[in-house]
């Protein structure tokens, strides 16, 4: 629990507040960008949002009537609505889709039934992962939802392979629509399913299960309905037409246990929930084996090996990676660590005892302890293992500890 006199409460909800920050910052746009703004820009400002610039847009990191940390607590324990509409939507369509988008990714995108969904990851030839996505397999169309961050990144990607794809098979029909039309809202929270529920036509939520999507009607809105989301809890990603994106979230909020919620509560509920934030712990360079993505690889895949970095990337999963990501936990007092603090395996500070570093970092409003995920070498991986996380100049005690940090609720 956090202690709850005044003054300490203040401090670490300054701490959640910094340390998210600092954490999002890697994704903020330079400052040659435009800004862009979401549908529902207006809408933030109209309800007391703190914007931020954030991978090229201007994005809510809080709201005036919640703290980061209540912000976070509220979702877990009743539902909020955070507006994902930066993210970079699109669809692939034509007979070649699948064998196209099977180059790319880790996924059996073949076997994934119509209306499924999974997380997988764009690998370049190296090994290294170039973004985590997902995608949902609809009757006529691959639908692909990516990180706004590398929204420049995965378009060229794309286009390149896409290029090279109907040059060496003539004749092959495929084609990508950039989805600009369209906004995503992630309802998130344990009374998501019931609150959505009562507005929602012809459909039984209780049937629709994690990772699985629709199309159907909300109060007279046609929206895309996905059982999914990055906070570790219940809940959907709603893609509606920008034209009736406030709309929609306006009468989603009308219930009173729904509250806004922006990127601050986003990053604080991912890292509990054991979930990666590109450029903080994945990138160019990490392997799916490092990160400890594995899993992502289907079986079917792995057999084929035909997707880019394959052939490293097994390679690392038979022999055993060198480094890995790791979840540590820390005392209930002490400053959080925050990302790039070095790691050493005792309580003494030099070369021959760091092992790597950390990658994400904050306070845990759920645990009321302080939680990070870091890459050290694989012999220091082992759960329970003691480590020593350096802050300003001082070393503070951890523990690898099992990820994720708060058991995750996903409707399976």
């Amino acid at each position: 629990m956090f202690v709850v006199t005044g003054r300490i409460l203040s401090i670490r909800t300054n701490s959640i507040r910094s340390i998210i920050h600092q954490t999002l910052a890697k994704t903020l746009c330079s400052s040659s960008a435009v800004i862009k703004r979401t549908s529902l820009y207006e809408f933030h400002l109209e309800r007391g949002a703190k914007m931020v610039p954030f991978a090229g847009y201007s994005m809510p990191i809080s709201y005036n009537d919640l703290s980061i940390r209540d912000s976070h607590l509220h979702t877990s324990s009743n539902v909020s609505l955070f507006d994902v509409s930066h993210m970079l939507q699109l669809e692939l369509y034509g007979k070649d889709r699948v064998k196209f988008l099977e180059k790319l990714v880790v996924a059996d995108v073949e076997n994934l039934p119509i209306n499924g969904a999974t997380l997988t990851l764009y690998t370049n030839a190296n090994g290294g992962i170039i973004d985590d996505l997902i995608v949902s397999k609809k009757p006529d169309a691959l639908y692909i939802v990516s990180n706004a961050s590398r929204s420049e990144e995965d378009l060229k990607h794309l286009e390149e392979q896409m290029a090279q794809f109907i040059q060496t098979n003539p004749g092959s029909d495929l084609n990508m629509k950039i989805l600009n039309d369209k906004s995503l809202l992630a309802f998130q929270g344990p009374k998501a399913a019931e609150t959505i529920q009562q507005k929602l036509e012809s459909v039984d939520l209780n049937s629709l299960k994690f990772m699985n999507g629709i199309e159907t009607v909300y109060d007279g809105i046609p929206i895309r309905l996905t059982r999914c989301g990055y906070t570790g809890e219940d809940g959907f990603e709603i893609q509606v037409s920008n034209e009736q994106a406030a709309n929609l979230a306006d009468k989603l909020l009308q219930q009173p246990v729904s509250r806004l919620a922006g990127l601050g509560a986003r990053d604080s509920l991912r890292l509990e929930a054991g979930l990666c934030l590109y450029g903080n712990d994945i990138n160019m360079t990490t392997t799916p084996i490092q990160a400890t993505l594995a899993w992502t690889i289907a079986k079917r895949r792995r057999t084929e090996a035909n997707f880019l970095g394959a052939e490293i990337i097994l390679q690392e999963m038979k022999d055993k990676p060198k480094i890995k990501r790791i979840g540590l936990v820390g005392a209930k007092s002490g400053p959080p660590v925050r990302a790039g603090s070095k790691i050493y395996k005792d309580s003494v500070m030099n070369e021959e005892n760091l092992i790597g570093k950390t990658t994400s970092g904050c306070p845990s409003p759920s645990m009321g302890q302080n939680i990070a995920m870091a890459y050290v070498k694989s012999s220091s991986s082992k759960v329970g293992t003691s480590l020593f996380c350096e802050v300003r100049g001082k070393l503070y005690e951890y523990h690898v500890s099992k990820m994720p940090f708060v058991p995750s609720k996903y409707y399976l």
